[in-house]
């Protein structure tokens, strides 16, 4: 029973630690004070999605095209780096941009990049091997505990780093997140 949680923990946050989705929750903690509704945002769509794929395992691979999801995927990637690039100087607040919503901005981005990840694919499998309920809950568990050291590490590199310099690698990293998406 306590392996049906714990294997799942223990892959998904080796294999979460460092990746994309990641990168794009500690990149968008820069961008709010808001951090509770940001990881709420992104924790909905880690349970959405991995739910999700956990229920139906493969069956998803094969009703949603994966390139077509890979494509929106990169393009909300690029966007959000553009605007990110294209708000850095708007304020006089060395280029300060907060996040209109970071609750929907956290769980579109997720929701999205999430898709056909490794770690949804991986939850899958858990599924077919372990109890499918702690499978889902060391999953998340998983993911929360390293969005919420993302969001914590964003937190403090707003308080050390210029928000000019934040904002301008924050746009160029999630620009290519994005492009990786593409191939």
């Amino acid at each position: 029973m306590i392996e049906d949680i714990l294997i799942p923990f223990l892959l998904v946050g080796l294999a979460e630690l460092g990746d994309k989705t990641q990168l794009a929750v500690l990149v968008l903690s820069t961008k709010t004070k808001q951090y509770g509704p940001l990881l709420s945002g992104v924790m909905l769509a880690f349970v959405l999605t991995d739910g999700i794929a956990i229920v139906l395992g493969d069956f998803i691979a094969s009703v949603v095209p994966l390139d077509y999801v890979k494509l929106f995927a990169g393009l909300l990637f690029v966007i959000f780096g553009i605007l990110m690039l294209y708000n850095r100087n708007k304020d006089e607040d060395e280029g300060s941009y907060e996040l209109k919503s970071p609750f929907v901005s956290g769980f579109s981005l997720i929701l999205v990049s999430e898709m056909g990840d490794k770690t949804q694919l991986a939850a899958a499998l858990f599924a077919t091997q372990y109890d499918p309920v702690m499978v889902f809950i060391g999953v998340i568990l998983a993911l929360l505990l390293l969005s919420a050291m993302a969001i914590y590490v964003g937190k403090k590199l707003m308080e050390k780093i210029n928000k000019h310099t934040i904002s301008t690698a924050a746009g160029i990293l999630f620009i290519l997140i994005g492009i990786t998406f593409f191939f």
